[in-house]
């Protein structure tokens, strides 16, 4: 008997080569060693397979935004260093330690608050201090983080392992906030020197940051979307070749004519002006495939791009292939990806639904299976 799961007629494919030829792309951009971003599912990506590829390809660390994935990671036997980004909440600080994962140490409090667990374990805790250059999210104020440093400095239970700030708008190239932020960053790291302590990794560079600000890269980036080839922002430059590593296809379910006057899905908001040819795709909404893309989006059918019709539902939605237009059930349709040498990019389908890249690929939830190619 089939699977029924393996047999739905939509799925996302990812291709793992192209993740490995992005890092390698980046890290010959930069010239310094490349923490790979691999939270929210690794960008819609899948986790786990993600995770695994980049270090069988010698990415040099991992960073993820709970702890929850990083142990989701060494349960399943990656021993690369893994950082949380995100802030501590304190019962889960013993899991941190439990599962030899780097914290980010965002305050004096919440150093102490490690210590505490560190101490009680009898186990060291490795660390990276958050200095706040701008973003205003967690992170201690760059103007005022002197005595933080040098609390973390003079730890008994605490390793320091780096030191880091989050770049707000280094995805535009045109922003002077990442020279404001970078400068911010410098003044904060020369402490270590004032106080005769050992410099730690410094990390400022997220992918917009790889793209456009050299002066980002320090010791280590931390590259997110570009790792799956994506460019974070329509305000971005292509400053290396990057491959989509992503593609969202489904099959064709249902097929009619729908007369001139019909209108089309929820709200009758789409009305045939002429007799139309109407196909049915089963992926909607509850998949992560965004409403917004009602009425504007497009997929790839039998060598055209054909506009969505009406509402985004639940479940499915429907396009139209005009009054001479052809398919039939179980043709393939790219939502996202390429077919006969055209191509819908993540950030087409941004642009048309009002939102970032980012959002419509860790919209894409577990609904889709995934499967991995190029591994």
């Amino acid at each position: 008997m089939s699977d029924p799961v393996t047999q739905r007629p939509s799925r996302i494919v990812v291709d793992l080569s192209a993740v490995g030829d992005n890092l390698r792309a980046i890290r010959a951009h930069v010239g310094v060693p490349v923490m790979g971003i691999v939270k929210a599912n690794a960008y819609g990506h899948g986790l786990v397979p993600v995770a695994r590829h980049l270090e069988a390809c010698g990415v040099d660390r991992l960073g993820v935004a709970f702890v929850e994935e990083g142990i989701a990671l060494r349960r399943a036997g990656i021993r690369l260093p893994i950082l949380v980004l995100g802030g501590i909440f304190g019962p889960q600080v013993a899991d941190y330690l439990r599962h030899e994962l780097e914290i980010t140490v965002s305050s004096l409090d919440k150093l102490r608050q490690v210590e505490s667990v560190a101490e009680a374990l009898g186990q060291r805790a490795r660390v990276h201090l958050k200095i706040d250059t701008g973003m205003e999210r967690i992170g201690v104020h760059s103007y005022s983080c002197a005595g933080f440093i040098e609390a973390a400095a003079a730890s008994r239970w605490c390793d320091i392992v780096g030191v880091y700030s989050h770049l707000a708008c280094a995805d535009d190239p045109g922003s002077p906030m990442t020279d404001r932020q970078v400068e911010r960053f410098a003044e904060a790291c020369a402490h270590f020197t004032r106080i005769g302590a050992p410099m730690p990794l410094r990390h400022l560079a997220n992918s917009g940051g790889v793209l456009h600000a050299p002066g980002t890269w320090l010791d280590l980036v931390r590259p997110g979307i570009i790792l799956y080839g994506v460019l974070p922002d329509p305000a971005s430059q292509a400053t290396l070749a990057l491959r989509p590593a992503l593609s969202l296809v489904s099959r064709v379910v249902y097929f009619k004519v729908v007369r001139a006057g019909g209108t089309v899905s929820y709200g009758a908001t789409w009305t045939a002006a002429t007799d139309t040819r109407i196909a049915t795709i089963p992926v909607g909404y509850g998949d992560g495939y965004p409403r917004a893309l009602s009425s504007r989006g497009e997929v790839l059918l039998r060598e055209h791009r054909r506009p969505i019709a009406g509402r985004v539902c639940m479940d499915q939605f429907m396009v139209d292939l005009g009054p001479d237009g052809t398919a039939y059930n179980e043709d393939e349709v790219v939502l996202v990806g390429r077919q006969d040498g055209q191509a819908i990019r993540v950030e087409d389908i941004a642009r048309q639904a009002g939102t970032i890249p980012y959002e419509i690929l860790t919209g894409l939830n577990e609904r889709i299976p995934r499967a991995y190619v190029g591994g």
